[in-house]
């Protein structure tokens, strides 16, 4: 019942209290966190746990499939105010595997409005086809793609001016390509950084302002 997740609240804010008399206190004043999550919603990933952080010390968006539209005014809204009002270092684009949108495209199954959110990873699936079909079946597939993925929207992000103007300030400011295991609750760096515009190719790379 709904209520219960009030009680649940009630005893989770006595336990911090318990803990730390001056959680909220300090916590209702001011922010500070040095990292930016863009996450899948999958609700079987939380952010903050999955890397051990209270609240407050990581800035979190989170959207289907972990896409980042150059477009989508909510995810730039977001990556505005963590860069150019909280200042973080940090910006991880974490995935997962087994994503449900990556499933979904990849079974060429439709969702209504959600389908054309995932037009970008249809695209991924084409351009990587072949890779795809030659493994051994659908969740190395599925998994595949998400690490793919992943990594596409780790670049994306480097490639908005709002990073490449940080950068340009020479605001310290990394980009980190992640992924999660639903399976054994692991997060692994898939080894994607980027720290500055000479990282991008050419055409990528925007001048100063």
């Amino acid at each position: 019942m709904i209520s219960d997740l009030l009680e649940n609240n009630r005893r989770w804010a006595a336990q911090k209290v318990q803990k730390d008399p001056d959680f909220f206190n300090r916590l209702s004043k001011q922010q500070a966190p040095e990292y930016l999550w863009i996450g899948c919603a999958d609700s079987r990933v939380p952010a903050n746990e999955i890397v051990g952080l209270d609240p407050g010390e990581l800035f979190v968006h989170r959207n289907v499939a972990n896409i980042v539209h150059g477009a989508d005014f909510n995810c730039l809204s977001v990556m505005q105010f963590a860069i150019e009002v909280l200042k973080v270092r940090h910006i991880i684009v974490c995935g997962h595997y087994g994503c449900g949108g990556v499933r979904a495209v990849l079974a060429g199954r439709q969702f209504g409005l959600t389908d054309h959110w995932l037009w970008p990873l249809r695209e991924l699936r084409a351009q990587h086809v072949e890779e795809l079909e030659a493994l051994p079946d659908e969740d190395a597939r599925v998994d595949r793609l998400c690490e793919i993925n992943v990594r596409v929207q780790a670049l994306n992000v480097a490639r908005t001016p709002l990073v490449q103007n940080a950068w340009h300030r020479k605001q310290p400011l990394k980009i980190h390509a992640w992924i999660y295991g639903l399976k054994d609750g692991h997060a692994h760096d898939l080894n994607f950084t980027i720290d500055g515009p000479d990282r991008l190719a050419q055409a990528h790379r925007l001048d100063p302002l």
